[in-house]
């Protein structure tokens, strides 16, 4: 009997990774044309508290190779104890020729990000929205190529790639194996027409659409989901508007977490909103996903208590190994283009903390940036 359920879930696991191997494979890279720009955009960030990374994000705009009378930067604090204020008046002083603004968050809802979005979407001036983080570094082209990409799709939403800049060391890299896996996800599940994921820290639509989805209204009780709530809701209306940009200048890096509770805290708070997902195939994508990782760490106690042969145990992990190395190494071929490799010990140790990661976002709270939520 346990032999029957390791297999029916690894069958059905292997089934959703292989569509999304086959989904990643479909999108194709994006190549842009010699066109004007012309797009308007207002870049909004939420900060709180991001002292050490301000001055690398906002050095990263200032370079943007875009008109300068072609978009606007939006800061939201939200309530930092810090002196990022003063950073960014600082730069702001220095960069008189971008104009921006900054504003003080005001708390209405359970997600300080969305009330964030929010505060600034009245004072936006332009036709696209793009949000960042504060821990982000922009290329370059990143608006150049969005806008060369907008002009010749004619999209209402654009989803593009987010990526580490780690360091050399293990927990870093572990890191970076996890985060390809969700943008390799995001990416597949574009190419097979069922999309449900995103990543806030680069991420576009129309002030117009906004508007037309009502915003965050429905699930502004959700401390996360500022990202992929709105993508969803765009999906259902209107799928056909909903775009993934596949090109490096769009490629946007931000900051591995450098403490284990940290990163567990934050893995939650992405895992907790799965549970709200209107999406059917999202839903059933995490919950294999879930139990393919706890099926691994259960079968691992049942065949050193002898209850599962060894050689299962092998061939269960042997089978998630490869799949999942497939589906990375695509990943890795179009976020980093450097080698790649998947060792085995993080193999081994992603499913105990996927498992408790997942477990815990569905009972438990979690804190960040200070603040601590609830389960809703």
């Amino acid at each position: 009997m346990i032999n029957v359920i390791i297999f029916l879930i690894l069958a059905i696991y292997s089934i959703f990774i292989l569509q999304l191997i086959y989904g990643f494979s479909k999108i194709k890279s994006f190549q842009p044309t010699n066109l004007n720009p012309k797009t308007t955009f207002s870049i909004l960030v939420p900060f709180r508290n991001e002292a050490k990374n301000l001055p690398i994000l906002l050095k990263s705009i200032a370079k943007l190779n875009y008109p300068k009378e072609l978009f606007e930067l939006i800061m939201i604090d939200d309530f930092s104890k810090d002196n990022s204020e003063s950073i960014y008046t600082k730069w702001r002083m220095q960069n008189g020729l971008i104009e921006t603004t900054l504003l003080e968050n005001l708390r209405l809802s359970n997600s300080p990000k969305k009330d964030a979005i929010s505060k600034a979407i009245p004072i936006v001036k332009n036709q696209w929205i793009i949000t960042t983080d504060a821990d982000c570094i922009v290329k370059k082209n990143w608006l150049l190529t969005l806008d060369n990409f907008i002009q010749n799709k004619n999209p209402e939403m654009v989803v593009g790639a987010v990526i580490y800049k780690i360091k050399n060391n293990w927990f870093h890299w572990f890191q970076q194996l996890d985060l390809m896996s969700l943008q390799g996800t995001t990416l597949g599940s574009f190419g097979i027409g069922k999309p449900f994921m995103c990543n806030g820290a680069n991420f576009a639509y129309t002030k117009k659409l906004f508007l037309e989805l009502d915003g965050f209204n429905g699930n502004d009780t959700i401390a996360s989901g500022d990202d992929v709530f709105l993508l969803q809701k765009a999906v259902a209306k209107m799928p056909e508007k909903v775009h993934y940009l596949k090109h490096k200048d769009v490629i946007v890096k931000t900051k591995p977490e450098n403490d284990l509770y940290q990163l567990f805290m934050q893995r939650a708070r992405w895992a907790s909103k799965t549970t709200s997902y209107q999406n059917t195939y999202a839903k059933f994508l995490a919950v294999f996903v879930l139990l393919m990782n706890l099926g691994l760490v259960i079968s691992i106690g049942l065949s050193i208590s002898g209850y599962l042969k060894l050689k299962i145990f092998l061939l269960f992990f042997i089978i998630k190994y490869v799949l999942d190395y497939i589906l990375l190494y695509k990943s890795n071929a179009y976020l980093r283009n450097k080698k790649f490799f998947l060792p085995v010990a993080s193999s081994v140790i992603y499913p105990f903390f996927s498992s408790l990661v997942g477990l815990f976002s569905m009972f438990g709270s979690f804190s960040w940036k200070e603040r601590h939520f609830s389960k809703q």
